[in-house]
């Protein structure tokens, strides 16, 4: 790995659960800041890995940590729209506020490489078939559209000694120790395994997605670019844009005939599609697992009782689990 000391801000959250083990299997040395709001345990203890429970927006702290990593992986944020209209302040002083000042403090600090995860939400809808990278963005939230601010702010850091790139992910679905169900693939998945019955609104529209496992090679991907190939750049990253139907149709293919599949209309026929061509020209990164192959991953779980109460614990929801903590 060319970067061995690495920072990964929100890495107790649903990607960086998966991300930690991989880069410590590699040989890095990992510091995690996160809130710990859904607990340290979901990231096991290992000897080059520390766990920091505190706050991004804390630049005291920032400047105490940041000196002697190479790299960071900015993952912290409060997720998905509904979460972030809970609060809309804690949302802007986490996901718009806090990033010059995390940025600013890893520059000076003398790191080297820093990897923000935007979003694909980003663009909002467009009719073009192919949605790349160098597109109008057109957010339809604040949720997207501080994302979309701060791929703006990164952008005045590129420097010869200080990397900045930018990812815009699908949707991420699979099975994760810390575990999301508020997203659509594990959503379907849930209520078809232990309802037998999922009710798909619209269905033609589409979603992106990429299994979580592909997106951790993503952030590898980025890690271990040469700087010239990723240097102020911005990538796509996803596997297919399927239709919600399609989803629903292959969570009841792995889960079983028995689930009943109901299509109701919906007034809000907002389709969803990005291009994940420029990574892979450039890049050499192909997602290699499919969206079946994350459904596969959620049932094993349900079946070996890693996940329970996932109809109604709140550690899944990120909405509920905000709503009990009243973060502020």
């Amino acid at each position: 790995m060319k970067f061995q000391k690495i920072l990964v801000t929100g890495g107790a959250g649903y990607v960086g659960a998966q991300l930690i083990p991989h880069l410590l299997e590699k040989g890095c040395e990992v510091t995690v800041l996160d809130l710990m709001i859904y607990g340290a345990e979901v990231l096991p203890e290992y000897e080059n890995l520390r766990k920091i429970k505190g706050d991004i927006r804390d630049q005291a702290l920032l400047r105490q940590i940041l000196p002697g990593h190479d790299a960071v992986i900015h993952l912290a944020c409060i997720s998905n729209d509904p979460s972030f209209e809970l609060n809309p302040d804690l949302g802007r002083s986490i996901n718009l506020d806090a990033f010059r000042p995390l940025v600013e403090c890893s520059r000076d600090a003398g790191v080297q490489r820093f990897i923000y995860a935007s979003s694909s939400s980003v663009y909002g809808v467009k009719e073009e078939p192919n949605v790349h990278e160098d597109m109008t963005l057109e957010p339809l939230t604040d949720y997207s559209r501080f994302k979309a601010d701060c791929e703006q702010i990164l952008a005045e850091y590129q420097a010869d000694d200080f990397t900045t790139v930018t990812i815009r992910p699908a949707t991420v679905c699979g099975y994760s120790p810390r575990q999301r169900l508020d997203v659509v693939v594990n959503i379907l998945t849930n209520l078809a395994y232990h309802k037998r019955e999922i009710t798909v609104f619209g269905g033609s529209q589409l979603r992106p997605n990429i299994h979580i496992a592909d997106m951790v090679q993503a952030y590898v991907t980025l890690l271990e670019a040469p700087t010239e190939k990723i240097a102020g750049e911005i990538f796509n990253a996803g596997y297919e844009n399927q239709s919600v139907t399609e989803l629903a149709d292959t969570v009841k293919d792995v889960i079983g005939e028995d689930v009943k599949l109901t299509v109701t209309p919906t007034d809000d026929n907002r389709s969803y599609h990005i291009s994940s061509e420029k990574i892979r020209q450039e890049l050499g990164f192909v997602a290699q697992h499919s969206i079946r192959e994350a459904v596969v991953d959620l049932v094993e779980a349900f079946e070996k009782g890693k996940l329970p109460n996932s109809l109604t614990h709140e550690r899944y929801f990120n909405i509920k689990r905000m709503q009990s903590l009243n973060l502020v």
